[in-house]
């Protein structure tokens, strides 16, 4: 699927760009910089898509991976906010290397259901503009980071699609389906609430009994 930019030019959807990327660059390994700059012109709609895709996949993941995972989430949710325009990573993020049979998993994985919910992506609200759209989404995506970030069960994959269905929404102007990406992300957070409370409750009841 394509969308239409505003000077009427045809533009590849997230699928297929990262369809292209996976056949554009064929060294056995990718540093996160080279992705960075492959993609930047896209904005930090597409890179929040990718920082958040590892964590939508039902998949079993090592000790640590969410954590991982929201450090870049946590930069450009930043940037995003106070209004920068290009995307940034410290250097020593941009030097880490991303195996390419990996990647290409990724998007072979992701591709099909991506491609469904970008069938239903139109313009819409776009009375907003993209800038503005931006800054909202990139405090929601600050918040739902942090639920990311901690290292329990069930509180990353609402946050993780929530931040996804954000960025497609931002990357096809489609104001709705932002909207659907908030109350998604938001869903999530309050599962985190619901477990963090019924943490705290388990640890204190043995305390006010002993």
């Amino acid at each position: 699927m394509s969308i239409d930019d505003s000077n009427g030019k045809r533009e590849h959807s997230t699928s297929e760009f990262l369809e292209n990327m996976v056949v554009v660059y064929r060294s056995d390994t990718l540093s996160v910089g080279e992705i960075k700059n492959a993609l930047h012109e896209r904005g930090f709609g597409v890179l929040l898509a990718i920082a958040a895709l590892p964590l939508c996949l039902p998949v079993p993941v090592p000790p640590g991976y969410t954590t991982l995972f929201s450090i870049p989430l946590f930069i450009f949710s930043i940037q995003m906010i106070i209004g920068m325009r290009v995307p940034w990573l410290p250097e020593w993020i941009e030097k880490k290397e991303i195996k390419r049979a990996s990647l290409e998993k990724l998007v072979i994985k992701a591709g099909p259901w991506l491609k469904k919910i970008e069938k239903h992506l139109q313009p819409r609200l776009t009375y907003i503009s993209i800038h503005t759209w931006e800054r909202i989404i990139g405090i929601f995506a600050f918040v739902f980071s942090i639920s990311i970030a901690l290292p329990i069960p069930l509180t990353n994959f609402p946050p993780g699609w929530g931040i996804l269905i954000m960025s497609l929404g931002l990357l096809s102007k489609d104001g709705i389906t932002i909207l659907v990406g908030m109350i998604v992300g938001t869903i999530g957070i309050g599962i985190t609430i619901i477990i963090l409370a019924l943490l705290w409750l388990g640890m204190s009841i043995p305390s006010f009994y002993g």
